[in-house]
């Protein structure tokens, strides 16, 4: 099974070959609950999200991804941030690709859905924003959900 490997401020990350512009979804329910994947090829819980492909926008992508990893539609209301740490080095092992970090994360609503796992998730659930803290992910992951629930007025650029 291929892994994804995350390396922040690391010596030993190797160096990136390549910058993919990708998404995640900060999808959250009318009860505050956020969306969340269990992650198959790290075991983190991470926000759904992945790589934009060729003909379509980010925002497209975000909701192409959230789908497919979730089983969940959504829709995009806004903008936290974009992540784009060059210290933040992402190994996938199935190739050797190792990218720079460039991630526009959005907000979204769902419209239509039921949480159903995908080959990328062994998991999907709503999870309540003070249970997040103890769930096992990655720091970019949890700086961006963080930055999400600090509801801070203009996104980030990073």
């Amino acid at each position: 099974m291929s892994r994804r490997i995350d390396y922040f401020n690391d010596p030993d990350a190797p160096a990136a070959n390549s910058i993919v512009p990708s998404v995640n979804a900060v999808v959250t329910d009318d009860q505050g609950r956020v969306l969340l994947i269990h992650r198959t090829d790290n075991d983190n819980w991470a926000l759904p999200g992945g790589a934009m492909d060729f003909g379509e926008s980010l925002p497209e992508a975000a909701i192409r991804e959230t789908s497919e990893e979730t089983g969940i539609k959504v829709e995009i209301t806004g903008l936290v941030g974009i992540y784009t740490d060059p210290r933040h080095v992402i190994l996938y092992t199935s190739n050797n690709e190792a990218r720079q970090e460039f991630s526009v994360v959005f907000t979204a609503r769902p419209v239509s859905g039921t949480p159903t796992p995908s080959e990328e998730s062994r998991e999907v659930e709503w999870v309540k924003p003070d249970d997040i803290a103890g769930l096992t992910m990655d720091r970019s992951m949890r700086m961006r959900i963080e930055r999400y629930l600090a509801q801070e007025e203009q996104p980030y650029l990073g």
